[in-house]
């Protein structure tokens, strides 16, 4: 009976090892959360990025000068092919073209800022140059045209 007893204790702590052995837990990243967040921040830059563009459309000139080079968001006049000034997207008849302007200056744009000037390529010549003259009279100095670069 001793020897029965023996082999039913033995019996026991080897289950007791067999329970204590299990897998080591898995330590991999899941990359799939990580890139389905990617994609949909790849997705909203592609269709903001057009958005960010000054919003009048104008059909403007071609040129093979090369690209200036900004620090911060310029002012933009753009001229629309019936003549009429825009200030960034914000239509201003010519008039209160300079009134404005003074006004932007006075809230923090200065006369040392550079402006860009966007007249559409079937829009007036000398409209284009009498609100450039009129932008330099007043103190601007530093007034670039903007055209399309090209191919």
């Amino acid at each position: 009976m001793a020897g029965s007893v023996a082999s039913g204790a033995g019996g026991s702590g080897s289950g007791a090892r067999r329970r204590r052995r299990h897998k080591a837990p898995i330590a991999d990243i899941n990359m799939t959360p990580f890139i389905d967040v990617m994609l949909c921040l790849l997705i909203i830059f592609m269709v903001a990025a057009p958005l960010l563009t000054s919003g009048v459309t104008l059909d403007l000139p071609k040129s093979a000068a090369k690209a200036v080079s900004v620090d911060k968001k310029p002012l933009t006049i753009s001229i629309k092919t019936d003549g009429l000034p825009y200030i960034n997207d914000s239509e201003t008849p010519e008039p209160n073209l300079l009134e404005k302007l003074k006004s932007m200056a006075a809230n923090g744009a200065g006369l040392e800022d550079r402006i860009f000037v966007r007249g559409d390529k079937n829009a007036n010549y000398g409209q284009i140059m009498k609100i450039m003259g009129d932008m330099s009279a007043a103190g601007y100095k530093k007034v670039a045209l903007i055209t399309d670069q090209s191919q």
